[in-house]
C-alpha cells in the first residue's frame, strides 16, 4: 500500500484503483474523517492528531503509512464533489458494529473542539444514512462520545 500511495502523492500514478478494495476502503475512511475535521474551517493540529491516531488504530498503520493516507486524504477531500462514493466504499465492507465505531470516531473528531457545529451535525446524519447507521445507534454512539469526552448536552452544539 506505502509503495502506491508514495506513487500517487508523486504524481507517478493515479489513485488507487478502485478494484483494489482494502486501498479504497481506507482512502474511503480517511476522507471522511477529514471531510468532518474541515467543516467547521478550522482544520487545526489537533484534529490532524486525531485522524491520525484513529487511522493508526483502526487500521493498524506504522507512522510513515498513516502520514501518506492523510495527506492523500487531504488533497482526495479537497477534490471530492460529494462523499456517497466513499460512504458506499465502508457500506459495502464493514460490518454493521463497523460502522457504528466510524461513526463514534466521527463524533471524536467533531467534538475536539468541544462544539458540534450544524454543518457538522448534518454531515453526521448524512454519512450515518449513507453508511446504513441508523438515527438510534448514531444517537447511541454520539452519547457514549460526550460522556468519554465529558460534554453536556447543552454544550455541545453551535
Amino acid at each position: 500500500m506505502l509503495d502506491k500511495l508514495r506513487k500517487f502523492l508523486s504524481g507517478a500514478v493515479a489513485a488507487p484503483a478502485p478494484s483494489d478494495a482494502d486501498e479504497e476502503l481506507k482512502l474511503a475512511v480517511a476522507v471522511l474523517l477529514v471531510e468532518a475535521a474541515r467543516l467547521d474551517a478550522n482544520y487545526e493540529v489537533a484534529e490532524r492528531r486525531i485522524i491520525a491516531g484513529g487511522l493508526r488504530r483502526h487500521f493498524g498503520l506504522d507512522e510513515l503509512e498513516t502520514a501518506t493516507l492523510l495527506e492523500l486524504a487531504e488533497r482526495t477531500q479537497s477534490q471530492a464533489i460529494e462523499l456517497s462514493r466513499y460512504a458506499k466504499a465502508v457500506k459495502d465492507r464493514y460490518t454493521p458494529e463497523q460502522r457504528v465505531a466510524l461513526i463514534e470516531l466521527l463524533f471524536e473528531l467533531v467534538y475536539s473542539d468541544r462544539v458540534l457545529h450544524v454543518f457538522e451535525a448534518n454531515l453526521m446524519r448524512r454519512v450515518g444514512g449513507l453508511i446504513y447507521v441508523s438515527d438510534r445507534e448514531r444517537g447511541a454512539a454520539q452519547k457514549r462520545v460526550l460522556e468519554r469526552l465529558g460534554l453536556t448536552s447543552e454544550e455541545k452544539t453551535l
